[in-house]
C-alpha cells in the first residue's frame, strides 16, 4: 500500500454538472493529490505525525487557528478577520480592512447569494469563482444561485435579510446521515423574491443601482456524492485525540471522509502533517 506524507489541505472537488456524474474528490497533501473516489470501499490509514505548520508563514504551531493558521497570522491576516464569517460586518468601506489589496481582490468582487439543500434548506453566499465548489464542500445535494451582488458586504446584507426565514448553517450530523429530501428550489426562490421585495429595495436604495441583480433564469444544480453507505450513528474522529485513524472508506461528502470507524472533517485539520496510506 503506497504512503504519501504532507500537510493537509481541504479536499479538491470537481463536478461535471452537464453529465450528472458523481463529485470527484482528491486528497491534497502539500502539492500532492490522490484520487479518492477509486478508494471508496477500500481500507485507508491516516497518521498524524504531531506537527502543524501555518499555511501562510510556515511557522510551527501547537494549535491551528481558523483552519490552518498560527496565532500571529490569525490575528493579522484579513482572511481570518471576523467579517469573513459575518460578511454583513465587512468594514472595507470604513478604511479599516487589515489589507486593502487583499480586500480589493477578495471582497470587492461579485458574490452570489444562493439556496442550497444540505441537511435542510439554507441560504448562503460565495464568490462567483466558488460555485459549485462551495456546495460540494457543504455536502449540498441541490444548489441554486438567486442573486448576484457587487461585493461581499452586500451579499452579507441580503443573506441576513433572508435569515429571518432560512437557516444559514448546515447541520453536519444530519447531512452525514443521508440525502436531504429534494425541494423545488426555483419555486422557493420566487416566493422569497415576493416576501422580501421591500427589504431588497431598501438595500438597493442605500447602495445604488446595480447593487443586486435577480437571477430568475438560473436552474438548480443536482449534486451526487461517492457514498456506499451512510452512517446510522455519526461518530466524529479527531487527530488530536486519535493520531492514527484507520478504516474502510464508505464514502465522501462535503469535506468529510465516512469511514466504518467514524467520520472526519479533513478541512478542520488543515496544515496538520499526516502520512496517508491507501
Amino acid at each position: 500500500m503506497p504512503t504519501i506524507s504532507g500537510h493537509l489541505n481541504k479536499m479538491v472537488t470537481k463536478l461535471n454538472a452537464d453529465t450528472g456524474a458523481k463529485i470527484q474528490y482528491q486528497m491534497s497533501l502539500d502539492d500532492e493529490l490522490v484520487d479518492l473516489n477509486p478508494l471508496v470501499g477500500e481500507t485507508i490509514k491516516m497518521h498524524y505525525v504531531g506537527e502543524i505548520h501555518c499555511s501562510h508563514c510556515g511557522r510551527k504551531t501547537n494549535k491551528s487557528f481558523s483552519q490552518g493558521y498560527c496565532y500571529p497570522c490569525f490575528k493579522k491576516l484579513p482572511q481570518c478577520d471576523l467579517c469573513i464569517m459575518s460578511p454583513e460586518r465587512c468594514h472595507y468601506h470604513l478604511g479599516t480592512c487589515r489589507d486593502e489589496q487583499w480586500g480589493d481582490s477578495f471582497c470587492m468582487q461579485d458574490h452570489f447569494v444562493y439556496l442550497a439543500n444540505s441537511s435542510a434548506l439554507k441560504v448562503g453566499i460565495t464568490r462567483g469563482t466558488q460555485l459549485p465548489t462551495r456546495w460540494c464542500d457543504q455536502g449540498a445535494t441541490q444548489g441554486l444561485p438567486i442573486f448576484r451582488v457587487r461585493n461581499r458586504l452586500l451579499s452579507g446584507l441580503v443573506e441576513t435579510l433572508f435569515k429571518q426565514t432560512l437557516a444559514d448553517k448546515t447541520n453536519w450530523r444530519a447531512m452525514l446521515k443521508g440525502e436531504a429530501g429534494a425541494v423545488e428550489l426555483t419555486s422557493i426562490r420566487d416566493e422569497l423574491y415576493q416576501q422580501y421585495e421591500q427589504g431588497l429595495q431598501e438595500i438597493e436604495l442605500e447602495h445604488g443601482p446595480g447593487a443586486i441583480t435577480h437571477l430568475p433564469e438560473m436552474d438548480a444544480i443536482e449534486l451526487e456524492y461517492p457514498v456506499l453507505q451512510y452512517p446510522t450513528k455519526v461518530s466524529s474522529l479527531n487527530f488530536d485525540k486519535t493520531p492514527e485513524i484507520e478504516g474502510k472508506l464508505m464514502g465522501i461528502k462535503g469535506q468529510y471522509l465516512l469511514l466504518d470507524s467514524g467520520v472526519i472533517n479533513l478541512r478542520k485539520f488543515s496544515s496538520y502533517h499526516i502520512e496517508f496510506t491507501y
